[in-house]
Formats: C-alpha cells, structure tokens, sequence
C-alpha cells in the first residue's frame, strides 16, 4: 500500500563564492513507516571539476555522518526537519518534496539513480 514520504536531495557546495553544487544524496522520511534513511554517493571526479583543492575525505565524512545519523534517530521526524533546515556549510539541503512509495528503502534507491548517480 502507498504512503506519504517526503525527501531532500544532499547538496555538496564546495566553493560558497561560486554557488556551484553537485548532488550527493537524498533524505528520505516517511512517517506512516517511521523510516528515515540517506542514501549518500560522492561522484568525485564532478566534486574536483567545481573545486579541484575540495577536501574529498570531509565531503565523505560529512555525507556519512548525515546517514549515519538517520539510522539512529530516536525521533525521525524530528532529526528529518533538523537535516533539512537550511545552512552554510559544505553539505546543504535542498528543498523538501513529497512523493508516494510502497516501500520508502526501494524509492530512496530509484531517488539515488534518479537525482545523484551519473547519468548513463
């Protein structure tokens, strides 16, 4: 049966000045479900094209951290608003949309292909 998710895509900015960005994941909340997950995957070659001198180890700690971090929420909902609250930092949300999924682990997956992995 379909239910209500909401998700963000993980934007990797790593030049302020340059508001430059490339995707690095997706937040994906489903409260009917109590899931919530990040799918994380850093295309480096696309990260040293924006910014050759980025740091390629902190860009994957920090995207990890977020993932990490939604596997262990006590309260999803609540760790899903505060990750996507908006901030200037190397790793920024984007904007919050809403879909419908039977199951949230496989559209996160579909998300992942759809919205961060190169295409082709």
């Amino acid at each position: 049966m379909s239910t209500v998710y909401e998700y963000a895509v993980l934007r990797v900015v790593p030049r302020a000045d340059r508001e430059e960005s490339l995707n690095g994941g997706v937040l994906l909340y489903c409260r009917d479900r109590k899931f919530l997950a990040a799918g994380v995957e850093l295309d480096e070659h696309r990260l040293r094209a924006l910014d050759p001198t980025a740091d390629v180890e902190t860009v994957l700690a920090l995207l990890s951290a977020v993932a990490d971090g939604c596997a262990t929420a006590p309260d999803p909902g609540r760790h899903f608003r505060w990750l996507t609250a908006p901030r200037s930092t190397v790793v920024r949300p984007g904007p919050v949309h809403t879909g419908f999924a039977d199951d949230p682990a496989v559209e996160l997956d579909r998300l992942l292909t759809l919205l961060v992995r190169p295409l082709g």
